[in-house]
């Protein structure tokens, strides 16, 4: 007969190591703030990247480019941007988190004010290689940050997090510049935006440090977070993860969607302004849409994944299931082109930016679960380098696509195919998400 005994706890129940502590457990919640550091980084990062496409009918208006020669700055930039991403990777390995970063962000921020004394296409070309080259260490630096600060069940979530700046300094952007222009002219706009990198360098240089190291982080949220952490290993070079497939899923797959936001960053706000007739400060509302539904794709995309981590799924499963979910929600931005109805296409650009991020925040997170934490930095900006060169080809792409047709068709196209086949050569390459063994 049923027993009326208080049932015993089944193996997984009675399994009571830190991993298995929800969030909300008083454990502290320092690692959190850490995130929003992060959050505040990647914000101030892509305010600088998003000035130009912002500004980019007024610059074509003032300095006499046509669509390739805007391709040809886009080009610029992504092809510093993927060289750096392998330097700047590894050299924040080397240098640990905390300096790495802060020497990124002066370097970008700097690079950012000078685009104000550019007055030719050749000077806007060195002050956007300039700028790429700094920017690629806020991804690098960001996820190794998230791999010392958060154990494993909680990762996807603090890179959706963090992630989620991305939308932020792309909404802002749109607000701030244009008002910046209108009163004191389009060179203040990259004076302003630039220099609020020093501000946060303040905030990193006073509170960043590691776990181990940090005076503010209690003992059980250090516990925490390095529970069930694998052993440390020495300094892993980036030519080491070359020869392993888990490498190249991370790669390919950053190669083949990488692009595609490039692709909304830089130029949407064309888009708009040409087929639908917006002015310069009428970009504001509409952008606004399109990256708080990016925001929210990027927090629920690492949150799925996590719930389902905890609900008992395999790390595998809820990976790609989430990716599944986003690749799958992507698709319809291949009607967007067509749509004549101003939010009809700005819902659909929304959905498949949320949908990009989501994913970004699961694949960004696929580096700690395959990676130990001291190569994650590498991997990373390997990856980076990847999806810049990626970038590139797309700039290639829509610059001449606009210049000979004047169409959207064949960007949206490539959009909304890029995340499935994605998945697809992420799974053939780490069908069950096994850890590499780095030699």
């Amino acid at each position: 007969m049923p027993s009326t005994a208080e049932p015993r706890p089944s193996a997984s129940d009675s399994r009571l190591s830190s991993d298995s502590l929800p969030t909300s457990s008083p454990v502290g919640n320092f690692r959190w703030f850490i995130c929003t550091l992060l959050l505040i980084g990647v914000t101030k990062n892509y305010m600088d990247r998003q000035v130009l496409g912002v500004l980019k009918t007024t610059l074509q208006h003032d300095l006499g480019w046509n669509e390739i020669d805007y391709s040809n700055l886009v080009f610029a930039f992504q092809a510093a941007y993927a060289a750096g991403m392998v330097l700047v990777g590894g050299l924040i390995d080397r240098l640990g988190t905390r300096l790495g970063y802060a020497l990124s962000m002066i370097f970008w921020s700097l690079a950012s004010m000078a685009h104000a004394g550019c007055g030719s296409l050749l000077s806007f070309i060195v002050a956007r290689s300039a700028l790429g080259l700094g920017e690629s260490g806020v991804f690098p630096a960001s996820i190794k940050t998230v791999a010392e600060w958060f154990p494993q069940k909680e990762r996807a979530l603090a890179t959706g997090i963090f992630n989620a700046g991305t939308n932020v300094g792309a909404i802002l952007t749109p607000f701030i510049v244009p008002w910046i222009t209108k009163e004191y002219g389009w060179r203040a706009a990259f004076i302003v935006t630039g220099a609020l990198g020093f501000v946060w360098l303040i905030l990193w240089l006073l509170f960043y440090r590691k776990p181990e190291e940090h005076p503010r982080l209690s003992k059980s949220e250090l516990e925490y977070i390095t529970a069930n952490r694998p052993p440390p290993m020495p300094q892993v070079k980036w030519m080491k993860i070359i020869p392993h497939r888990q490498t190249w899923a991370f790669v390919l797959g950053k190669f083949t969607t990488d692009p595609i936001w490039w692709f909304l960053l830089f130029w949407i706000p064309d888009f708009l302004q040409r087929n639908h007739g917006l002015k310069l400060t009428q970009l504001g509302l509409p952008i606004m849409v399109i990256y708080v539904l990016a925001d929210i794709g990027s927090v629920a995309g690492g949150w799925l994944s996590s719930f389902m981590i905890h609900r008992g799924k395999s790390v595998n499963l809820a990976r790609k299931s989430a990716m599944l979910i986003c690749a799958l929600s992507v698709m319809p931005i291949v009607f967007a082109y067509r749509i004549e109805n101003l939010w009809g296409a700005v819902l659909l650009i929304g959905l498949a930016a949320a949908a990009h991020q989501g994913f970004s925040a699961n694949i960004f997170t696929l580096t700690s679960d395959l990676f130990p934490a001291q190569a994650v930095g590498s991997v990373v900006g390997f990856g980076g380098m990847a999806g810049a060169i990626g970038g590139m080809f797309m700039a290639k792409i829509v610059g001449y696509v606009l210049q000979w047709t004047g169409s959207y068709m064949v960007p949206f196209l490539i959009a909304g195919f890029a995340y499935i086949v994605s998945l697809a050569i992420i799974h053939a390459l780490a069908p069950r998400l096994e850890r590499a063994e780095i030699g």
